[in-house]
Parts: C-alpha cells; structure tokens; sequence
C-alpha cells in the first residue's frame, strides 16, 4: 500500500513536471523566452486535445441541440465597435516608478501584518496567496517577537484585499515586484486587443485586430447557422479556438497568457426561459468537471455581485477552481440577455431576429454563455491529478488523469530488449495503437519505467516476459492501485477496452466470456 506524503500540488511542481516530462515549454526558449507564452510537447498536446475532445463530446456530439463553428481569428474591424471591445475592452493600470513595472492593481493582493507583541508592522503584496505567505512570513522574521514565543502565537494572517481598493486612500503599499513602497502612477486605461494591418500598408484604414474572444465568431453567424440547419429554439453554437489578449499582468504557469484557447457556447433561448436555461448550463457544467475526476472539494460556484457584471451580462455565475495560488476562475456562465444580436443588427443593418411559429413573431433571442479555457482546463485537470505518495519506501508522484484525458492510454513495456521479447512487445504495441495512443519503453529497469509512466498519468501498463513466449500471456499493471492481473494476450485488447471504459473485467479467451475480476 503507498503511503501518502504532507503537503499538496504547488505551482513549482507543476513547471517542473511539465517541462520535464514533455508537456509543457516555455515559448522560444532557446531566445530567453517570450513572456506568457507557451508551447505543448508530445505529451501537453495531446492532453490539450483530450480535454477539447471531451468538452466537442459532451457539448456537440452528445447532443441534439448543438451544432459547431469555426471562425476566423481575423474579423471585420466593425465587429469589435458592435460588441463594445473598442470602447470598454480596457484595463485600468498603474506603473512603478521604481522599476517600471505596469500591472493591474486589481490582481495584486495586499495583506496587512500584525505581530502579537507589536501591533502593525506594514503591508505585503503579491499576485496569489502562496507568494503572500512567504513574503509575510519573511516579513515576521525581520521583527522577532520579544517574548521568543513560537512563530504559531503570531496574529494569523487576514483576508487579502486588493491593491485597488488601497489606490484612493493613499495608502502607502510595496510594489509587487521590487517591494519599493507608494511609487505607484494614476490607474491609466489600456485597451487589451492585439492591433493589426491587413494589405500592404500600415494605415488606419486597414488596421485589424486579433479576436479576443471567439463568441463574436458565432454572433455574426447567427443567421447563416439559422437558415443552414433549420434549427428551432432552444438550440446553441459551439466553437473552439485561438483568442488573444494583450494582457499585462500574466503570470501562474498557463492560467493567464496573452495567446490562449476557448471552449465556447453560445445558446440561443426565448427570452422567457433564459433564466431557467441559465441554471440548468451552470449545473451541467460544473458536472462536466466532475465526470472527469475533478474533486467536488476543489470546485465551487461563485455568483457575479451587481457591481461586477460585465455591461451586457443579466446574470453571471464563474466556476472556480482551488489552484495552487488559490480559488481562480475556471468557467464562466452568463445570461448575456439580448445585447449581442441586437448590437450586431445595429451596427450591420442586418437582421438579426428569429420567427416564433407559435407566436408569429420575430424576436431576438437571449443567450446562454458558457465560456471555458482550454488553457486554464488542462492546468486545473493537471493540479487534481497530481499526487505524491511513498510507495515501497520511494517517492511516487502519479497524476491520476481521468483515462479519456491520459496522454498515453497504455504503455507496452518489454521485461528486456532481447530479440525475440522485443519481437513480441512491438507486435502487442502495433495492434494496440490502432485503438488508443501507446507509449513503447524498453529503457532502464521496470520500476522506474512505471514511475515515468505514473508521473505522465498512464492508466495501464503492459508488461511482456519471457514466459509470455511460452503461455501467450502478458501483465496489466494498473496505475492508481498498482495492481497487477495477469491476461491472454489474445483478449488483451478486449480487456483494455472494458478497463478504459470504466468496467473491473477482463477477458478470457474460452467463449469470449467477460469476467469480474473478483469472480474469476
């Protein structure tokens, strides 16, 4: 049995595993890199496509009310003045003038600092609670407390605010980075959107820009899906690609980057049933996260407060998830009302409306968004399933990734890499990747092939021996439990499949029968 280890997933882990193990770069590295930006290895990209092909399943191709979009990234300039981006598509931010470092001060957390025989010893900054820790704790330490108590009988640490709620008080707060203390600027507007020339020449008249959000995508199709699918309402649009935006403050691995991919679906709806459609896309995609493993614990649902609604939303709800630097947005779901389509038909002279047959009229439809990153999914996915644990006296870190999210199904391990087992191995390994994508392995010592194995999330390994050349049998070790069952090799891939899907069988040849494993 393993034991598990003190101490949960931190950010630093995490980097480290990616970069180690194949998931994910730092973008242009070998230049010194380029800030925010980032580049899925073997493993990271086909993890990155699992979790997009888990989201088309449930969302599309489960459905009958769904159909799918792909857009362009580069829109009609037109189209950000209808929906608003060129106008309010803008952060507030302010500098140092110390270091000259420009963020926003509504993502930096401050927290004050009280020592129990003290009182007030100043303020702490940062942009997550983990860096607001240490920086308090180092803090402490410049101010021992005379009575030599023990660091425990320090007041405990307050609810962070933000550095935007000191800016009016003239509070005299650390800059986040180099810790100089009330050098910050006015809070100036910056509009986030990458800016662009399409043709020849870099004039006004041909600037473009980047899309920093794929739903516009599907706004200004909704009329050509309308009339090409017949659809009724309720139905939605479902679209998967690339935004950018040109964020200053960046930073938490892939959480927050200026190039990133959305999941998006927009669904169109009477306007007297939106709030009902509301709550059941809230519902259904919190469940989304728990069908793939995500732990209830470390998800919440967190309504928008009236002075946080964006301009067009009715109502909004995120689901958060408890990532290493704390509970962060992971999904949004908002009633956007009837803003888009009736922004598009102003501005177009279009017509953007749908007939009720029932009714006889034209109306425009609400809509439902719920608006995911990809990015920020395969991150949240990633931080559930890390775990370490001690197992035979080592350290076993394993990510226990749901298996339609693992990387790599099955890995196909050789006892040795003598001819003839080698033979036998390649022979499984090319039958097997026909189904699932199959790691071949034939380097080092078995067990430190499994540990390879649990750290990238493999759900089974294959092992084959030298008694496999005489009893055409082979070894499935599974990943969580490191259990090991022994099966034909003729029915190795029926079992596979009953495994993947969930199903404690595996198959023996006499008949084809299916057995529980506990029955056997």
């Amino acid at each position: 049995m393993a034991e598990k280890t003190p101490g949960g997933v931190t950010m630093e882990k995490l980097v480290s595993l990616s970069q180690r193990r194949g998931f994910i770069f730092q973008s242009s590295e070998i230049y010194g890199g380029l800030s925010s930006c980032w580049d899925y290895g073997p493993l990271g990209v086909e993890l990155k496509r699992n979790v997009k092909e888990a989201w088309w399943r449930a969302v599309v191709q489960g459905r009958d009310d769904m159909v799918g979009l792909d857009a362009s990234i580069l829109m009609h300039p037109q189209t950000w003045a209808a929906s608003g981006h060129l106008e309010s598509f803008t952060d507030p931010l302010v500098d140092c003038k110390n270091c000259h470092q420009r963020f926003r001060p509504d993502q930096v957390l401050v927290r004050p600092v009280y020592a129990q025989d003290k009182g007030f010893l100043g303020y702490v900054s940062g942009f997550n609670t983990e860096e607001l820790q240490n920086k308090w704790q180092e803090l402490l330490s410049k101010h021992p407390i005379r009575t030599g108590a023990m660091r425990s009988f320090t007041v405990p640490p307050p609810e962070p605010k933000t550095l935007h709620d000191f800016l009016d008080e003239k509070i005299e707060i650390p800059c986040p980075f180099c810790n100089a203390i009330g050098q910050f600027t006015e809070p100036r507007l910056f509009n986030l959107m990458f800016k662009t020339f399409m043709g020849p020449t870099e004039e006004e008249a041909n600037v473009v820009y980047l899309r920093p959000e794929t739903a516009q995508g599907i706004f200004v199709n909704f009329q050509n899906v309308l009339t090409t699918t017949r659809r009724r309402l309720p139905f939605g649009i479902a679209q998967l690609g690339k935004a950018f935006r040109n964020e200053i403050t960046t930073g938490n691995f892939i959480f927050r980057s200026r190039e990133f991919e959305q999941m998006e679906i927009e669904y169109f709806v009477p306007p007297e049933t939106a709030d009902k459609c509301f709550d059941y896309w809230v519902e259904e995609r919190r469940q989304w996260y728990l069908s793939l493993g995500m732990r209830e614990e470390n998800l919440r649902l967190r309504p928008h407060g009236e002075e946080e609604l964006a301009h067009y939303a009715k109502k909004c709800y995120d689901i958060d998830y408890n990532f290493p630097m704390g509970w962060s947005e992971l999904e949004g779901i908002a009633n956007r009302g009837d803003y888009d389509l009736a922004q598009h038909a102003k501005h177009s002279g279009k017509e953007m409306t749908y007939f009720d047959e029932d009714s006889g009229e034209h109306i425009i439809p609400y809509i439902i968004e719920p608006s995911a990153g990809v990015d920020r999914s395969v991150l949240a996915f990633l931080c559930d399933a890390y775990d370490e644990e001690i197992a035979q006296g080592e350290l076993r870190v394993v990510l226990h990734l749901h298996p339609s999210l693992a990387p790599y199904k099955i890995a196909v391990l050789p006892l040795s890499k003598k001819e003839n087992l080698a033979k036998a191995a390649r022979e499984v390994y090319d039958d097997l990747r026909q189904c699932w994508m199959v790691h071949y392995d034939d380097t080092q010592s078995i067990g430190r092939r499994y540990r390879r194995q649990d750290e990238v999330g493999t759900p089974y390994c294959v092992t084959i021996d030298f008694q496999s050349l005489e009893d055409n049998q082979v070894t499935i070790r599974e990943r969580d439990s490191m259990n090991q069952i022994r099966v034909p090799t003729a029915t190795l891939k029926e079992t596979l499949a009953a495994k993947l899907a969930g199903e404690d069988l595996f198959v023996l040849p006499k008949g084809g029968q299916i057995w529980k494993e506990e029955g056997k």
